[in-house]
């Protein structure tokens, strides 16, 4: 144990304080905090706010009490220090700086679990560039807001440029934006990266991949844009330009690749352009997939394609399949699903599908499409007897042919109850209708109210059973949760940029900090945390990182960088994302004396 100190000439001398030899029973972690409390001890520049250690306390009162018995150092200096480090003044302490840290702490460690340094590092990045993305991807997580105000909130608000190390004056808008770019640049690759080290953290086998496609909208024209198409909008915002982002996420939420397309992108025809991507660009796996898929991608011809590039496929059909019969021996299941309804599920058999077919009978599905039926229904028979009631007004249409136009145009507006109802206009063509006639088919009303809530999941696989092809189906719902999680938690949506590169990097880089949010949430989930990631940003906040100063009995400023303790909840977050408690502390003091003529002086009192 040496003590380093500068001789009346400048330079820098080394006088050997304690030989304690070998502690094998230590770890180095071990030494280096017995070093900082015996340095405490020794000098005022010691850190205020080491962690008590019962048995760490027992040696280093052993190795202190060796360091007075062989007098190698002062101990009226000693003394002094303890002074020194005892008494502040209170009415001068000033606590400044309040920052958030909790929330950008856990998106850091989460990015070094995640390896992105490294990455970055292989592909040439310097070091200010790597801290600069872990400030972009946390920032995007924890506060999803424009490149501008997301400046404001780093220079002001948080402390995540203390976490990375990056400077704080060079944090600017335009720097934020050139980086979202790069990154864009290098999406392929990152993808690639996050999948596999997600993979190997939490042992993913990708057996089970899920694809469906979602849209955002744009606020402005978008006149120059090649990707902002009009659509059908998921936030009905027809008056909106769109754009398409389609997804392969496995059943853990962690998306596998994801592709960029233009707005008026159907949901059928984004599958050919993916297929061939679907694990080439994610796993080095051999074994055969499954693909889960939704009823609108599901075509016959999709279809086709997975199982022609190798693949297996679950989906629901895209319509409700007529002919079937149940053989004997196929048992009715009844399940409750994760919102407590009962559903029943039974294998069933057509000629018309060669592949596994289960019927899906839900009440609570039903309950929706009665209603549903009964609404639509009333509006279409009010606008036939808007239209029958013309026929008896004084300037009424009344013409045959014109009754019969407008009978086609509220068929066409209401197609799916309008099939149900014979309507006939009584009169004969180039003359005045005298009579409208309308009534529901007792059938077809009768046979659609017992097929209503009825759905058929479909799927290649072929000796299955009937739970496991409805657990496998229901896996769909993750990727659900990763639109919700993007669009609510990390704010994909509207698009404000106005060139079509600056909105894909603006959808890419809200897709990186998903990967991170779901890194935290997939882990707090395994330990029975099952916040939404709002609430872990809400917890996360209540510790801040302070800045104090306070000046001691001999007028040296004291200055701490100190973490605020940690929230119960956040203790439990934090131990089960296995992350120290504490980001950083750091202490300096400033003397308010330059020290002269003495034969040497303490270089910060440090011991190593």
């Amino acid at each position: 144990m040496v003590e380093s100190y500068r001789n009346i000439e400048d330079r820098i001398c080394h006088k050997t304080i304690l030989n304690i030899g070998f502690v094998p029973e230590l770890k180095r972690e071990q030494l280096n905090v017995i070093q900082k409390k015996l340095t405490q001890l020794a000098s005022v520049n010691g850190d205020l706010f080491l962690e008590e250690d019962a048995i760490l306390d027992l040696y280093v009162a052993r190795f202190w009490n060796q360091i007075l018995t062989n007098k190698t150092i002062d101990v009226e200096a000693k003394s002094k220090a303890t002074t020194v480090k005892t008494w502040v003044d209170l009415e001068s302490i000033k606590h400044t700086q309040v920052r958030e840290v909790g929330a950008e702490y856990i998106g850091y460690q989460t990015l070094n679990k995640l390896h992105l340094n490294n990455f970055l590092d292989t592909l040439g990045w310097d070091e200010e560039k790597i801290q600069l993305t872990y400030i972009q991807i946390i920032s995007r997580a924890v506060y999803p807001f424009s490149e501008y105000k997301t400046t404001r909130l780093i220079q002001e608000n948080s402390a995540v440029c203390e976490l990375s190390g990056y400077p704080l004056e060079k944090i600017t808008k335009d720097k934020l934006y050139k980086n979202a770019l790069d990154l864009y640049e290098i999406k392929d690759e990152l993808e690639q990266h996050f999948s596999k080290k997600t993979n190997e953290l939490f042992d993913i086998q990708d057996k089970i991949i899920l694809f469906d496609l979602t849209n955002t909208y744009f606020e402005g024209r978008k006149d120059k844009s090649e990707i902002a198409k009009f659509g059908r909008s998921k936030e009905k915002r027809s008056d909106a330009k769109l754009i398409v982002l389609a997804m392969v996420v496995n059943p853990e939420g962690f998306p596998k690749y994801t592709q960029i397309l233009e707005g008026n992108t159907t949901d059928s025809a984004s599958l050919p352009n993916m297929i061939d991507k679907l694990r080439l660009k994610t796993a080095n796996l051999t074994a055969k997939a499954l693909v889960v898929l939704d009823a609108g991608i599901a075509t016959d011809e999709n279809l086709k394609l997975i199982q022609a590039k190798g693949y297996d496929f679950v989906c629901v059909s895209r319509s409700k399949i007529k002919n079937y019969r149940i053989k004997d021996g196929e048992v009715l299941h009844r399940i409750k699903t994760q919102n407590k309804e009962e559903i029943s599920i039974q294998r069933v058999h057509s000629a018309e599908q060669a592949n596994y077919i289960l019927r899906v009978k839900s009440p609570g599905k039903k309950l929706k499409e009665d209603a549903m039926k009964k609404q639509f229904e009333k509006r279409f028979e009010e606008e036939i007897e808007k239209i029958k009631s013309s026929l008896t007004k004084k300037k009424g249409v009344k013409k045959y042919d014109k009754i019969n136009q407008r009978i086609g145009r509220a068929i066409q507006k209401y197609p799916s109850v309008s099939k149900y109802y014979q309507i006939t206009a009584i009169g004969n063509s180039g003359e005045n209708a005298t009579n409208l006639i309308y009534q529901k088919k007792e059938i077809q009303d009768k046979e659609a109210q017992e097929n209503a809530g009825t759905y058929f999941i479909r799927t290649s696989l072929g000796a299955s059973d009937e739970q496991t092809v409805w657990k496998i189906y229901n896996t769909i719902r993750e990727i659900e949760s990763t639109f919700r999680c993007l669009k609510t938690d990390i704010d994909l949506r509207p698009i404000y940029h106005k060139t079509d590169n600056a909105s894909m990097a603006h959808l890419h880089l809200a897709i990186l900090a998903y990967w991170l949010v779901n890194t935290v949430r997939h882990q707090l989930k395994s330990q029975k945390i099952n916040c939404e990631w709002r609430e872990i940003v809400r917890i996360a906040n209540t510790q801040k990182v302070v800045h104090s100063t306070a000046k001691n009995k001999t007028d040296e400023l004291i200055e701490i960088k100190k973490c605020s303790e940690p929230s119960n909840k956040l203790k439990e977050i934090y131990t089960s994302l296995k992350i120290k408690k504490q980001p950083f502390t750091k202490k300096s003091v400033v003397h308010k004396l330059e020290i002269k003529n003495y034969q040497y002086a303490l270089n910060k009192g440090s011991l190593g």
